[in-house]
């Protein structure tokens, strides 16, 4: 059997608990016809680069599966169906992710770098305007003309 992962995403209008319906019905017609989902993951409502179907955010699930090749094609028609779904994407990989994907990942880091910043968001070297070390500093004499 092949590994596969499959991420979707579902409309911004869903609840949680129905987000998370859409996942363990996308587990169960793996399981069904002979796979095995390794992991799942939701990544939460998150906003998407261009509008679809009216849509600015997305909730992100993924699927991490064992399973033969016959269960992606039924897997793809059953999600094309449903129209909760409004994108997805099927990819063989060689071997799955250990340990959480780079997207869950990618929370913990920005977490971490607005822990390091503080609360006011500071823009690290810069002081209150904004200046910048590399641009010289003008005097008055410049305005004149």
């Amino acid at each position: 059997m092949a590994l596969y992962e499959h991420v979707f995403l579902a409309r911004q209008d869903l609840a949680q608990a129905q987000v998370d319906a859409l996942a363990e019905t996308a587990t169960k017609i793996v399981e069904d016809n002979g796979g095995k989902v390794v992991r799942t993951e939701t990544w939460g409502l998150r906003n998407i680069a261009y509008r679809i179907a009216k849509n600015r955010k997305a909730h992100y699930v993924a699927l991490d599966f064992d399973a033969p090749p016959t269960v992606v094609a039924e897997l793809e028609r059953q999600t094309q169906i449903n129209e909760d779904v409004i994108r997805y994407m099927t990819i063989k990989v060689d071997e799955h992710e250990n340990g959480p994907s780079v997207m869950m990942r990618r929370g913990d880091r920005d977490k971490r770098d607005r822990d390091d910043r503080g609360d006011r968001g500071d823009r690290g070297d810069r002081g209150p305007r904004g200046d910048r070390d590399d641009r010289p500093r003008r005097s008055r004499d410049d305005f004149d003309a």
